[in-house]
């Protein structure tokens, strides 16, 4: 497996390089192609981020964030995210495997156990009416709700945009590409 492991504002030494090799390479276990995991370790003051981005066949990603106080923490908790997702998205093609002929379903091969079904699912769906407003009226909407989001119309583009709070307290604002 070749991995990619850079350092932001921190010194890959070799220790932590062998632990979160060997961390990550458990994930191959599910995949019967070769797997270019990228680490990025990142240190901002007390905290210590972990970004492991993990792109897979059919222009698919794995992706896991995490914070904490220490570095092998916040590695240990990135990749049980992704663990998690692997399992999860099996889950979900073995599903899909016993509604349709089995050369459909070649995503993931490999020996994982399977699952109990404990998928999220959709438990409710609201729907209103959207006014036409500007982005910064948007966001006291949202923050008036105590939302993370809020999906509105732009009264400058007539489009649906989205606006969302980052983690880092700012503000985000997505919107459609033609």
């Amino acid at each position: 497996m070749q991995m990619e492991i850079h350092g932001n504002n921190i010194d890959v030494t070799d220790a932590l390089r062998d632990y979160i090799s060997k961390k990550v390479s458990k994930i191959q276990r599910y995949f019967d192609f070769p797997l270019r995991p990228q680490v990025a370790l990142i240190v901002q003051k007390e905290n210590q981020r972990v970004e492991i981005t993990i792109p897979i066949n059919n222009g698919r990603t794995l992706r896991a964030e995490v914070d904490s106080e220490n570095m092998y923490s916040s590695v240990d908790q990135a990749v049980d995210k992704i663990d998690r997702q692997v399992r999860k998205h099996k889950t979900r093609i073995n599903r899909k495997a016993r509604q349709v002929p089995e050369e459909l379903m070649e995503e993931f091969i490999g020996e994982a156990e399977r699952e109990q079904d404990d998928e999220p699912r959709l438990v409710r769906t609201k729907s209103f009416t959207m006014k036409p407003m500007d982005v910064e009226e948007a966001i006291l909407e949202m923050d008036l709700l105590d939302h993370d989001f809020f999906v509105f119309t732009n009264a400058e583009s007539d489009e649906v945009n989205v606006v969302y709070r980052r983690r880092d307290g700012n503000y985000g604002l997505i919107e459609p590409r033609s």
